[in-house]
């Protein structure tokens, strides 16, 4: 099933973006501002994958370039994060920020924020590219930033939905750095073992 997965997430991510695109309007002319940008943030994630994993660039780069050579994101880690994780965390987002409050949406562009600073430090640090940058800088800083200033205008949106938001979003980054440089120590050790 990972295999299967693995070679087709990818083109299907840029199909369901295109469809959650196309029903934007609809969605424009259904739900205030706020809404539409944390449902955006679905399809413009899908977009960003795709830069970002099309022919399994992003774990190569990362196995490769960060790692030395050891694989430390396997093709499940990627699915993991990216299907359940991330799609997850954006619809949840949208969901619960309809349904419970609108402040509990902010983790969808906390998400995006986080993701895009650590693509431009990746790059700084490295000074290379990196997959996913492109869109980082040119979707996702604009989505997250203008979703997190309409926020400030939403009623219902404390400080405590943004620190909320913005741990999760760190924890969810930190934890996916965390079990790759775990995998990377096991399998080096393992090899000098």
């Amino acid at each position: 099933m990972v295999n299967w997965l693995a070679k087709r997430w990818v083109s299907a991510a840029l199909f369901m973006a295109v469809g959650f695109l196309l029903l934007g309007p609809a969605m424009a002319v259904s739900f205030a501002g706020f809404f539409v940008l944390i449902y955006l943030h679905l399809p413009i994630y899908m977009f960003h994958q795709v830069e970002e994993h099309a022919g399994d660039r992003f774990r190569h780069f990362t196995n490769v370039t960060l790692f030395r050579g050891v694989e430390a994101l396997r093709p499940v880690d990627v699915i993991i994060v990216n299907l359940p994780v991330v799609w997850g965390v954006n619809l949840i987002s949208f969901y619960a920020a309809l349904l419970i409050s609108p402040g509990l949406g902010l983790a969808a562009p906390y998400l995006m924020l986080v993701n895009a600073i650590l693509h431009l430090v990746t790059t700084i640090r490295l000074r290379c590219y990196n997959p996913g940058l492109v869109t980082a800088i040119v979707l996702f800083l604009p989505l997250s930033l203008a979703t997190l200033l309409l926020a400030r205008q939403t009623p219902g949106v404390t400080i405590y939905h943004h620190v909320f938001a913005l741990a999760i979003a760190v924890i969810i980054h930190a934890l996916i750095m965390l079990q790759a440089a775990r995998r990377a120590r096991l399998l080096s050790a393992g090899a000098q073992g």
